[in-house]
């Protein structure tokens, strides 16, 4: 098997039918598989899985996870793949016809690339925001690194919508930890990013803009209200993967004073006004996550 296309779910049967059905049209011709880890769904995912199964040739095997926690979710999946390599898609993502092809072409081209990146393409609904700072297009997992296959130097890292990884690394450094990633209605992360270093001390991280996918942002995420509740549970998520907590606990303490007084001269400035917000919920974040008063 050279490839096993995962993807973990919860509560999305609809969008997770358009991630399924966009696997019917690849151009791969060697053999993959495809595991839906349902992480304890209510609604009508398991029956998805059912009748797309019934539709095609390829194996896919529906695994319910009751325990929560997408890094819970994708080491189930991991320990459970029969493929070479194992390519995430999120739910709610969209692969273009060369998506499995691209990614396995580019791991085949050396075995000292433990992990891919492919290009993720946002699909708004509605309107793209029109005051979204540059900076902060990757909170939503938005990645257009470069224009040919490269190397991704640190601090770089692909995004878990479109990330590929060789199966044999994890036997190597160990897989997500599981303290980190979404659980149920909150937004940690850093898994991922936490995962890579640990491959960048064995492998390369390389990226491909000829895998792509589409990933569907809803109109509930296009706020500001939402944009800073991401921006404080990054925050959160910086200090519980640290292993520097004390030095950036003192940090954050002496920042969001700062930014305060920071924004005060240009209250006529609204985009200025909310990057020093940002920064604010970002070392609020930081702080909490020290604390572990974040939940």
């Amino acid at each position: 098997m050279r490839a096993s296309v995962v993807i973990c779910t919860y509560n999305r049967a609809a969008d997770l039918r358009d991630a399924l059905m966009s696997l019917l049209p690849q151009r791969f011709r060697g053999e993959f598989e495809v595991i839906v880890v349902d992480n304890g769904s209510t609604d009508a995912t398991a029956q998805t899985v059912l009748d797309f199964r019934r539709t095609v040739r390829f194996p896919v095997r529906y695994i319910f996870e009751e325990r929560l926690g997408l890094s819970v979710a994708r080491n189930r999946a991991i320990r459970e793949a029969q493929g070479e390599y194992i390519l995430f898609l999120d739910d709610d993502a969209v692969a273009s016809d060369d998506w499995i092809g691209g990614i396995v072409s580019l791991f085949d081209r050396d075995p000292r690339i433990g992990c891919v990146g492919g290009k993720i393409e946002p699909v708004w609904e509605g309107d793209a925001p029109h005051w979204l700072p540059p900076e902060n297009r990757t909170l939503y997992t938005i990645l257009d690194y470069a224009d040919d296959i490269v190397e991704m130097r640190e601090p770089a890292i692909p995004f878990g919508a479109n990330v590929a990884f060789r199966k044999s690394v994890f036997e190597a450094v160990g897989l997500f930890r599981e303290d980190l990633g979404r659980v149920g209605s909150n937004l940690l992360s850093s898994e991922e990013g936490e995962l890579i270093e640990r491959i960048r001390t064995r492998y390369s991280v390389y990226y491909t803009p000829y895998a792509s996918v589409l990933h569907k942002i809803p109109r509930s995420r296009i706020s500001k209200r939402w944009l800073l509740r991401r921006i404080y549970w990054q925050g959160v998520s910086r200090a519980v993967s640290s292993q520097r907590k004390a030095g950036l606990f003192v940090q954050s303490v002496l920042k969001v004073p700062f930014f305060v007084l920071l924004s005060i001269p240009f209250l006529y400035d609204k985009r200025r006004v909310f990057r020093n917000v940002s920064r604010i919920a970002y070392n609020n974040g930081l702080i909490r996550g020290v604390l572990g008063t974040y939940q």
